[in-house]
């Protein structure tokens, strides 16, 4: 049965909210990460690397607020401690001392890890009924698959 945010248990709240912030946790590392490279990618491949980071990074930000804000309507307390995201986050930040290669790979491989990350919460929500999560879930994992795939497309060849 669907149910709006008002509807659901508290428990099936607490549980998709807790997988809702391991979302923003690791979007908001790989906001950062995507800046990071954004700023310090350099080589024949720059123009293209530092226009797809910038997108990456824009993309990110508003996610932040999509996750966090469905959180809020859940009635549950978003998580917004940068030490608790890196702590919380599958996804480790970088220094940006990388190579043009080894910045699209560990971009990449961020965007599959948020994408199975997401996936799994629009799971949850699904199993308790709550489509609306569901679709942002499924909204979201739909736009990391493809920066993943952007990513890939670079390293092929």
């Amino acid at each position: 049965m669907n149910q709006t945010a008002a509807a659901l248990t508290t428990d099936a709240k607490t549980a998709i909210a807790d997988a809702l912030n391991q979302c923003v946790a690791e979007t908001a590392v790989t906001t950062m990460l995507a800046q990071n490279f954004h700023w310090n990618v350099k080589g024949m491949g720059f123009g293209p690397l530092h226009d797809l980071f910038q997108k990456i990074y824009e993309d990110h930000f508003v996610a932040q607020d999509d996750l966090a804000e469905r959180i809020r309507a859940l009635d549950v307390h978003a998580e917004g401690m940068l030490a608790g995201m890196l702590k919380r986050s599958k996804i480790n930040e970088h220094d940006g001392h990388a190579n043009d290669k080894e910045m699209i790979r560990i971009m990449m491989e961020a965007q599959e890890t948020l994408a199975s990350t997401i996936a799994g919460a629009g799971q949850l929500a699904a199993d308790n009924g709550d489509t609306l999560t569901e679709d942002l879930c499924i909204a979201r994992g739909t736009e990391h698959e493809k920066f993943a795939w952007f990513l890939r497309a670079h390293l092929a060849g």
